[in-house]
């Protein structure tokens, strides 16, 4: 996989694990959390459960594949995805307000928004 790839797919790993964490067994949530927030290698992590490094692998990809099924049922990262760039058209549009009453209470709104939307 190129690296931009590996990246990618590290990032979005990472965002469906902040959406679907509490739905993962203690397991899975481990293995996840040592490969993609950690950064452990596939050997590391079997040195460390004194498993091998396919048995490793195969949890993992077991784990992704849960967490792609939780994402294709409930959606709540696209969700996210969604209520984000609007939120970034809508601020992108706020700023071309003229300066006055009415502008500030958009922006205000916006604020309170955006934390509502960062924060679940």
């Amino acid at each position: 996989m190129r690296e931009s790839g590996a990246l990618e797919k590290t990032n979005r790993i990472n965002l469906l694990f902040d959406f679907y964490e509490p739905l993962l067994t203690d397991k899975q949530r481990m293995f996840l959390k040592y490969y993609f927030h950690d950064d452990y290698s596939l050997g590391e992590i079997a040195s460390e459960f004194s498993i091998s490094r396919q048995a490793v692998y195969e949890h993992i990809k077991r784990a992704e594949e849960v967490l792609e099924s939780y994402e294709g049922r409930l959606g709540l990262l696209a969700r996210h995805e969604r209520l984000t760039a609007l939120l970034a058209e809508l601020e992108r549009a706020a700023s071309a307000l003229p300066e006055g009453e009415g502008a500030d209470a958009v922006r205000s709104a916006l604020a309170r928004l955006r934390t509502a939307v960062e924060n679940g």
